[in-house]
């Protein structure tokens, strides 16, 4: 599998792939943690990969770890759901260290999606987040993630994502990629792949600031109402809760609603 550590890239490797990603990571200069990185060109899963690179090579306590691929074969979402991850997206799991003990997956997640909306509206991308784990562009989704985190004992060992941008690659019609919102030049998956590392070093960062998370996605809420998928009844969006969870209400009454 091909693979390089940021802080020593081999001489061999050529512009593509983990290398190529290093190199434009490191041009943008947006933290200070070096990253391990792997790319597949094709693989049933992303998070499997992982998983098995994990087992094989634990993380370290400081370096986060992403691999990425050009394409998955059996991508899962949410509930199982097939993820669609042709050529031309940006499909990576990343493990990354995390010290926030009282951090809950959904707060992470919702630092995930802060973080990326950030990276994406500098290049004038007008985009929203639906709660709890889809960054939208009007009605049509541009970006998923699916966060956890894993303990050992009750102690958060490591935070991880699932991540998946729509770049240049194939959509369904409820979908949308940046190759129809930016120039062509501003549309290539490396350069986007090493955005998401960006925003994934801005998470870190986040670490143990809820308040301002939530502050953040909240006003970048893309609905102000939700129809509950079980009684069908419309409830009204508050805000969200500092473990991630989605807050509403109804005339006198009040629910929250979590995913993670």
């Amino acid at each position: 599998m091909p693979g390089c550590g940021l802080g020593g890239m081999r001489t061999s490797d050529s512009w593509t792939g983990a290398a190529a990603v290093a190199r434009l990571w490191r041009r943008q200069s947006c933290g200070a943690r070096p990253w391990q990185l792997r790319w597949q060109p094709v693989c049933a899963s992303t998070e499997l990969m992982l998983s098995g690179w994990l087992k094989q090579q634990p993380c370290s306590a400081q370096q986060p770890r992403a691999l990425f691929a050009d394409r998955q074969t059996h991508g899962r979402g949410q509930r199982g759901r097939v993820w669609q991850s042709p050529i031309g997206g940006v499909w990576i799991s990343a493990a990354l260290p995390w010290f926030d003990a009282q951090c809950s997956a959904g707060i992470f997640g919702i630092a995930v999606a802060v973080a990326l909306a950030e990276r994406l509206e500098r290049r004038g991308v007008p985009v929203s987040i639906k709660w709890p784990n889809d960054l939208m562009v009007g009605n049509r989704k541009l970006a998923g993630l699916l966060p956890r985190l894993v303990h050992r004992g009750n102690r958060v060992r490591l935070a991880r994502i699932g991540l998946g941008l729509n770049v240049c690659n194939r959509v369904p019609r409820e979908g949308i990629a940046l190759d129809e919102l930016l120039r062509s030049g501003q549309c290539q998956p490396l350069v986007w792949m090493a955005e998401v590392l960006c925003a994934l070093d801005r998470t870190m960062d986040l670490a143990g600031r809820a308040d301002w998370v939530c502050a953040e996605a909240e006003r970048r809420l893309w609905t102000k109402q939700v129809r509950d998928p079980k009684g069908g009844e419309l409830w009204d969006v508050i805000g969200l809760g500092l473990d991630g969870s989605l807050l509403l209400s109804q005339g006198s009454r009040t629910m929250r609603w979590t995913r993670w």
